[in-house]
C-alpha cells in the first residue's frame, strides 16, 4: 500500500514538470458549407464554459450577414469579442478568404482577390479586426502564398490540415518552424507538417497530428521540437466541445496561432525551405466530367472577369464611362463562391436544395454576365468595331466580327483607323463573319471599319488531301500531316526552325490519339480502331479548320485543329459525344480506409497522348505566380499516402534535356498531366467510376475540351510561354460600336520588359491600380510607360499600405517609371489624384 501511494506522488510529480505541448482548436466552415443556426451561441458558450481553451476561426465572412439577421445577440456578442481580441488574446480569425479556396486550382489574380474580399467583408462585420496567421482545415496552400500573405500584413502561417487530408497535405519537412520561401524570395515564419509528422495508420484523411497523441508528442520531443502543437478546425456544427479527449498527451495546452508564435514558439536556429507547388500534394477527382465541367467554368469566368476590369479602366481613362465597381464586385464574389473548396471536392453534395456544381454553374454564370455587359457596348454588328488588347505588349493576331444584315462576307473590306485595308478572310465557321487581321497597341484598342469592296486576300494557309490518302495542313509555320486511316497525327513540322520534327517516330501510342481502360469492355481502347473522317472546315487563305471524327467504342469522337496564319499556337477542340455512362478507369475496393482509389490512377484514364521527339525530357509549369522544373520521375500513383502533384493549371511544357527544342500544352481547365521516362506527355480527358465516400462520378452527355500546343526552341522563358498563356486565355475583345469615335486608336499602358505581365487593372474608390508580374526566374528591371499623367504614383501592399512613391518621367506626354522585379515578383501600382493628357 505505502509503495503504491509512493508510486503515485511520483508520478504526480513528475506530471508537474513534463514539456507542454500545444494545440490549435477552432471552427471551419460557413454558410455555404456548414453553419447552423444558434451555432455562434455555441461557440460563445464553450469560451465561457472553458477559460483555458482557445478558438481559431476559418468561418466564411457571408457567415455573419446571416448571423446579424437571425441571431441578433449573438453576433453582437462576437462583435464585441472579436474587437476586444484585437492585438492578441483567446480568438484568432485565421483565414479570412471568400471562399476558402482551394488556391492551387486557381489563378494568381483570384488568390488575392479571395483575400483582399474577404477581408473587407469581415472588418464590415468587425472593424479593426486584425489577420495575424494564415491557416486552414483543407489543404488551401500554393507556393507563391509567403508573398501574398506578407503584401496583406499576415506574418504566419502554418502548413498542417491533419484532420482533413482528404484532398492532400503538404510534405513533410522540419521541425518546431520553418521560414517558407516562397518563389519571388518572400520568406513567412510557418509550422510545417513536421519531418516525423507521419500519415495515420488506417485512416485516408488524417495525419499523427491530428489529436495530440503521446505517441505524436513523444515523437516530437524525439526530434527535437520543445513545442509541439497539433492541430484541428472542427467542422461548424460539430458539438464536442474541445476537441482532445480520452487519451492524449498531458499536458497539452490550448493556444491560439498567433499566440503559439510570438509567445511559444522556438525562433531561433530556423531553417528555410523553399516549397514548391509539388510539395503540395493534392489530388481531387480529376477527369471527372462534373469536376471538368466545373474547372472550365471557373476558368472561363476568371478570363472573363479580368479582361472586364482591364475593359472597364480603358472606358474611365477615357472619360467615357465611370467605372462599374458595384456590378465588378458581384461578379467577383460570385466567382470567388464558385472556388469554394467543397465545389471541387464534394461537387454532387447539396446545399440549399442545389449541388455544389449546379451553385458553381449559376455563381459562374452571373459573373459572366456582368463581365459581358461590361465588356459589350451595341448587341447588333455595326459598320465599326472596338477591337481591345488587355495585356500590356502589343498584338497583331486575326479576330472574327459578324457582319451586318445587308453585307456579304465575299464583298467585304475592313480598314484599320488609317484607312489602309488589313488582312480579311470570308470563309469563316458562321456564314455572316468574317476573320481580319487586327494590329492592337498595348493596353489599349483601334477602331476598324467594315465596308462593302472586294476582298483580294491571297492564300497563306492550305489544307490538302495527298496522294498517300493523309492530309496536309500547311501554314506559314507548320506543316502538320494527318493519317488518312486513323485520324492521328502522323508529323508536325516547324518551318522557322528548319522543319523540325516534334513527333516521335518510335510510339505505341500516336500522337493526339485517345486511349483509356474501360473494365467492362476489354481493357485498353483508343479511338483509333476504326476508319476515320474527315471535313475541312475553313480552308484559309488566313485560318484553316479541319475536323476529324472517329469512334471511341460506340462513341463519336470530334476533333477540331485550328492554325493561323502568323499564330505559334495550335488550337484543338475535342468532343466526345457519350450517349451513356461507362466506366473508365482502374477499380478497386469502395471502402474509405482503403489506402488505393481508382480516380487516384491516371494511367487508367482517358488521355490524350502527345510523344515528343525529344531526348531526356524535362517538364515545366506554372502555378499561382510561379514556374518550376519538375522533380517527379513520374506522375503516378495510386495510393493515398504517395500522392503527387501532377496537376495542370495552364500549361506544362516539355523540353529536352539540353532545353534546345520545347513543346508546351496549354488547357483551359484544371486538370492533371501524364509523364514519365517511358511514358509520354499525355492530358488527362476523363474518368468515370468511383470517387470520394463512395460517390459514383459518372458521366452525362457531352465531354468538351479545348486545348493547344506551342512547339517553339529554347526553355519556357526564352520562348515567351507565360505571355502566349496570356495571349490565349486574354483574346482580343471585337465590340460593336455604333458611330466612328473621335479617338479611333489608343494605348493606355505599355510595359517595356518582354517577361512581365500586366494581370489586373481596376478602379477602387476613385484610384486606379495595376498589378505587373515577373514571369521570369531572374530579377528583371524595366520601363511602364503610361499614355497619360497621373497626379501621384506610387508602389502599394495589397494591404493599401504606400511601399513607395514613384517619380514618373514626362516623355512626349507620357508618364514612364522604371521598376525593378524579383524572379516571379508582382508589384502593384496606384495612380491617384487627377490624371491629365
Amino acid at each position: 500500500m505505502k509503495y503504491s501511494l509512493l508510486v503515485i506522488l511520483i508520478l504526480s510529480q513528475c506530471s508537474l514538470f513534463a514539456q507542454d505541448a500545444y494545440f490549435v482548436d477552432g471552427f471551419h466552415g460557413g454558410v455555404w458549407g456548414h453553419y447552423p443556426k444558434g451555432y455562434t451561441e455555441y461557440m460563445l458558450s464553450i469560451l465561457e464554459e472553458h477559460p483555458n481553451w482557445s478558438m481559431n476561426l476559418e468561418i466564411e465572412p457571408d457567415t455573419w450577414d446571416r448571423v446579424k439577421q437571425i441571431d441578433t445577440d449573438s453576433y453582437h456578442r462576437m462583435r464585441k469579442m472579436l474587437t476586444e481580441q484585437s492585438g492578441g488574446g483567446r480568438v484568432e480569425y485565421v483565414n479570412p478568404t471568400y471562399a476558402q479556396s482551394y488556391f492551387f486550382n486557381t489563378s494568381g489574380e483570384s488568390v488575392i482577390r479571395q483575400f483582399s474580399y474577404g477581408m473587407k467583408k469581415l472588418r464590415s462585420h468587425f472593424p479593426g479586426l486584425e489577420f495575424i496567421t494564415y491557416s486552414s482545415e483543407e489543404p488551401c496552400f500554393t507556393s507563391a502564398l509567403p508573398q501574398i500573405l506578407n503584401s496583406f500584413e499576415i506574418k504566419y502561417a502554418s502548413l498542417k490540415n491533419p484532420n482533413t487530408c482528404w484532398g492532400g497535405y503538404t510534405s513533410a519537412k522540419g521541425g518546431e518552424l520553418v521560414n517558407w520561401i516562397g518563389p519571388d524570395g518572400t520568406k513567412i515564419l510557418t509550422v510545417p507538417r513536421y519531418e516525423f509528422e507521419k500519415l495515420k495508420p488506417g485512416s485516408t484523411w488524417e495525419t499523427i497530428a491530428n489529436a495530440n497523441s503521446s505517441t505524436y508528442i513523444q515523437a516530437a520531443f524525439d526530434y527535437g521540437v520543445d513545442n509541439p502543437v497539433g492541430m484541428c478546425l472542427q467542422d461548424a456544427g460539430w458539438k464536442n466541445g474541445p476537441w482532445l479527449k480520452g487519451d492524449f498527451y498531458k499536458p497539452s495546452i490550448y493556444t491560439t496561432w498567433r499566440n503559439y508564435f510570438e509567445n511559444i514558439a522556438n525562433q531561433e536556429n530556423i531553417t528555410s525551405w523553399k516549397l514548391n507547388q509539388e510539395d503540395i500534394k493534392v489530388s481531387l477527382v480529376w477527369g471527372s466530367q462534373v469536376l471538368q465541367k466545373i474547372a472550365q467554368q471557373v476558368r472561363d469566368a476568371e478570363n472573363r472577369i479580368i479582361q472586364a476590369e482591364k475593359i472597364a479602366s480603358m472606358h474611365m481613362l477615357g472619360n467615357e464611362k465611370e467605372f462599374p465597381s458595384e456590378a465588378l464586385d458581384e461578379a467577383w464574389k460570385n466567382l470567388l463562391l464558385a472556388q469554394h473548396h467543397d465545389c471541387w471536392i464534394v461537387p454532387y453534395n447539396t446545399i440549399e436544395d442545389k449541388t455544389w456544381a449546379e451553385k458553381v454553374k449559376k455563381w459562374t454564370k452571373i459573373s459572366n454576365n456582368i463581365s459581358n455587359n461590361v465588356i459589350k457596348e451595341e448587341a447588333t454588328p455595326t459598320s465599326y468595331v472596338k477591337v481591345y488588347n488587355t495585356l500590356g505588349r502589343a498584338r497583331s493576331e486575326f479576330v472574327e466580327v459578324e457582319l451586318p444584315e445587308t453585307f456579304s462576307p465575299s464583298e467585304t473590306i475592313v480598314l484599320d483607323n488609317e484607312g489602309n485595308k488589313v488582312s480579311v478572310q470570308s470563309q469563316v465557321n458562321k456564314q455572316k463573319e468574317i476573320l481580319f487581321k487586327a494590329d492592337i497597341p498595348a493596353y489599349g484598342y483601334k477602331v476598324f471599319e467594315i465596308k462593302k469592296g472586294e476582298n483580294t486576300s491571297k492564300e497563306q494557309a492550305s489544307i490538302q488531301r495527298m496522294d498517300s490518302g493523309n492530309y496536309l495542313l500547311e501554314t506559314d509555320i507548320y506543316k502538320i500531316v494527318i493519317d488518312g486511316e486513323n485520324g492521328s497525327i502522323e508529323s508536325l513540322k516547324a518551318k522557322k526552325f528548319e522543319n523540325k520534327e516534334f513527333i516521335s517516330p518510335q510510339t505505341e501510342t500516336k500522337f493526339n490519339a485517345l486511349k483509356g481502360f474501360f473494365s467492362n469492355n476489354n481493357g485498353f481502347r483508343t479511338n483509333l480502331e476504326k476508319k476515320a473522317s474527315f471535313e475541312i472546315l475553313e480552308k484559309g487563305p488566313h485560318r484553316i479548320r479541319f475536323k476529324i471524327n472517329t469512334w471511341l467504342l460506340d462513341t463519336p469522337v470530334h476533333q477540331i485543329i485550328t492554325l493561323t496564319e502568323g499564330e505559334s499556337r495550335i488550337d484543338f477542340k475535342l468532343q466526345i459525344t457519350w450517349g451513356k455512362n461507362i466506366e473508365i478507369g482502374e477499380k478497386t475496393g469502395s471502402n474509405s480506409s482503403n489506402l488505393r482509389k481508382a480516380f487516384y490512377n491516371d494511367k487508367f484514364k482517358l488521355l490524350n497522348y502527345f510523344p515528343l521527339n525529344l531526348q531526356n525530357q524535362r517538364i515545366f509549369k506554372n502555378a499561382a505566380f510561379d514556374v518550376m522544373e519538375s522533380g517527379l520521375e513520374n506522375t503516378f500513383y495510386d495510393s493515398w499516402d504517395s500522392i503527387k502533384n501532377n496537376i495542370i493549371l495552364d500549361w506544362v511544357d516539355v523540353t529536352d534535356g539540353n532545353q534546345d527544342y520545347g513543346l508546351a500544352l496549354f488547357t483551359d481547365h484544371t486538370t492533371t498531366y501524364a509523364h514519365a521516362k517511358d511514358f509520354p506527355l499525355a492530358l488527362n480527358i476523363q474518368y468515370s467510376g468511383e470517387g470520394l465516400w463512395g460517390r459514383n462520378h459518372s458521366i452525362e452527355g457531352t465531354t468538351e475540351v479545348n486545348y493547344a500546343l506551342i512547339p517553339h526552341k529554347d526553355n519556357w522563358e526564352t520562348a515567351g510561354i507565360w505571355h502566349e498563356n496570356d495571349r490565349y486565355k486574354e483574346p482580343l475583345k471585337v465590340v460593336n460600336i455604333s458611330k466612328q469615335p473621335s479617338r479611333e486608336k489608343k494605348t493606355w499602358a505599355s510595359l517595356k520588359n518582354k517577361n512581365w505581365a500586366l494581370t489586373s487593372v481596376y478602379e477602387e474608390n476613385n484610384t486606379l491600380f495595376l498589378r505587373v508580374f515577373n514571369a521570369s526566374e531572374h530579377a528583371g528591371e524595366g520601363e511602364i510607360d503610361f499614355h497619360f499623367n497621373p497626379e501621384k504614383i506610387a508602389l502599394v501592399a495589397l494591404n493599401g499600405d504606400v511601399i513607395e512613391e514613384v517619380e514618373g518621367k514626362p516623355i512626349h506626354g507620357k508618364s514612364r517609371i522604371k521598376l525593378s522585379l524579383s524572379p516571379f515578383g508582382f508589384k502593384t501600382i496606384k495612380l491617384s489624384g487627377k490624371i491629365s493628357y
